[in-house]
């Protein structure tokens, strides 16, 4: 028999749900413990009475909405039947533009209010609907709608972005990768049934097969993205630095609202790959280092030659993310890190991948010694 993902109250029912029907439960054990107890009376038909006339003094504010967007299409139409010469290119462009942002506006406000989509955002059935073993991907309930990609957004910023900023200023990813970011889409990353949060340490032999990216953007349309994973802190003993190292670059990768799942292993090398994965590690002696995953917005709808850039795209460790921005007129949308380590399994991790340096400890150079240093003269005293 199975199982109802609304009643499920103990742990043993929520592991078969998850495991046979690859299903989440939806709101708290304690609300689904409730529902089984209940009258099972459907949400909208609450017998409370000052709930009852809330709803109509909202139903009556949506009609007004409603209408306001029906005139606000019949302007839109207007304006796109007028000849640009009367008006100009650029004059009816950005005017059509900002009709178009209010048009949307409007869309929200006609049921940001409404208590049924509230709840079942709430309770997960708006954006958490079954859960897909091979990817990071939650299924949206209509991701297509505006009101649930404004929700979806304003509960990302209320939480997951501030974290996001909070590891990247930790981690110093702003300037040593990227001069500035400002991101507006929510980037998670996995690698096969282990999600990872931002900054986490990542064991070399979990990071060895190509990453899970769920790329979930919250405006409407699909668009062309680059994915770059970089690695700012490859040592340079010779300069006594560090230099970067780009571990995996993909273009021409569509995401949408509703398309936002992106496993890197299963990107064709022909119509995406620039540079295949090349599993993270650290040479032993080294300290940690930090893995960025960038998303980048390609500019307009025409994809990247991939071609020309397989033969322009500069070797692993030559890697400049600005000097890539700038070339190929992209804009960073969204990024996530990592780190590395090295561990008992980064041997077998760099072997495998052909890195050399296998079985050599990283030693940092020893300062030549100034004959001409003042020494200490309380020594000889």
């Amino acid at each position: 028999m199975p199982l109802d993902p609304n009643t499920v109250s103990t742990y043993r029912e929520e592991r078969l749900l998850l495991h046979h029907q690859h299903k989440h439960p939806i709101g708290s054990r304690r609300r689904r413990a409730a529902i089984q107890s209940s009258d099972n009376v459907p949400f909208e038909q609450i017998p409370y009475q000052c709930f009852q006339e809330a709803r109509k003094v909202l139903a009556e504010d949506r009609e007004e909405k409603l209408a306001q967007i029906a005139l606000m299409r019949k302007r839109i139409a207007t304006w796109q039947a007028i000849p640009q010469e009367e008006i100009g290119v650029a004059r009816k462009k950005g005017r059509l533009v900002a009709m178009q942002k209010h048009l949307e506006h409007l869309k929200i406000l006609a049921d940001v209010n409404d208590p049924v989509i509230k709840k079942r955002f709430e309770d997960g059935m708006a954006w958490v609907g079954e859960w897909n073993a091979d990817d990071l991907r939650m299924m949206a309930g209509d991701m297509n709608r505006p009101i649930y990609r404004y929700l979806a957004d304003r509960k990302w910023r209320k939480y997951a972005r501030l974290v996001l900023m909070q590891r990247i200023s930790q981690f110093h990813i702003v300037p040593d990768v990227l001069q500035h970011l400002d991101p507006t889409a929510s980037v998670t990353l996995g690698f096969q049934r282990r999600n990872v949060q931002p900054g986490e340490f990542v064991d070399s032999r979990v990071s060895e097969v190509p990453a899970r990216l769920n790329v979930q953007v919250y405006d409407k349309g699909e668009r062309l993205v680059t994915i770059v994973v970089v690695n700012p802190d490859v040592p340079d003993i010779e300069s006594d630095s560090f230099s970067s190292r780009c571990h995996f670059l993909a273009v021409n990768v569509p995401v949408s609202p509703t398309k936002s799942s992106v496993p890197l292993a299963h990107l064709k090398r022909d119509d995406h790959i620039v540079q295949p994965w090349l599993p993270p590690f650290a040479q032993k002696g080294s300290p940690y280092q930090r893995l960025v995953v960038l998303v980048l917005q390609q500019d307009g709808s025409e994809p990247l030659d991939l071609a020309r850039l397989k033969t322009l795209a500069p070797r692993r460790d030559a890697w400049n993310t600005n000097r890539f921005l700038a070339h190929n007129k992209a804009t960073p949308i969204g990024a996530t890190l990592f780190r590395t380590v090295w561990d008992d399994g980064t041997d077998g991790v760099m072997a495998r991948a052909g890195v050399e340096g296998v079985e050599q400890e990283l030693v940092r150079k020893r300062p030549e010694k100034n004959p001409y240093k003042k020494k200490d003269g309380s020594r000889y005293r």
